[in-house]
């Protein structure tokens, strides 16, 4: 089965930057879609950036112009970096495929938190 660990969130000071990875195993092949999503508590799950197979991108409103996703398809790996983080509600971030060719969907990974303070 596929699995996905997610991997560098952590505190950070406003303003400030952080990267995130996500890494992918149990696939030879790779999904259309990667997806970063973040869930702050008691909110539902939202999605913040897609990428697809080929590398195009697209951002949710909020967070357009913050944040870039890429992948690399030959190491199997999702980033999301996050420049001049503003306070929110400690979200965690999760990272999902979809579009897988024989499976469709991954399943989701436990998510890393990101935490932003003044």
């Amino acid at each position: 089965q596929v699995q996905l660990v997610e991997s560098g969130g952590g505190l950070v000071q406003a303003g400030g930057s952080l990267r995130l990875s996500c890494a992918v195993s149990g696939s030879p092949s790779v999904p259309y879609l990667m997806v970063w999503y973040r869930q702050a508590p008691g909110k539902q799950r939202e999605m913040v950036a897609t990428v697809t197979s080929g590398g195009t991108t697209d951002y949710a409103e909020s967070v357009e112009g913050r944040i870039t996703a890429t992948r690399d398809n030959r190491k199997h790996t999702l980033h999301l970096q996050m420049d001049n983080l503003k306070p929110e509600a400690e979200p965690r971030y999760y990272c999902k495929g979809r579009g897988y060719c024989s499976s469709g969907d991954s399943e989701w990974g436990q998510g890393t938190q990101v935490t932003v303070y003044e």
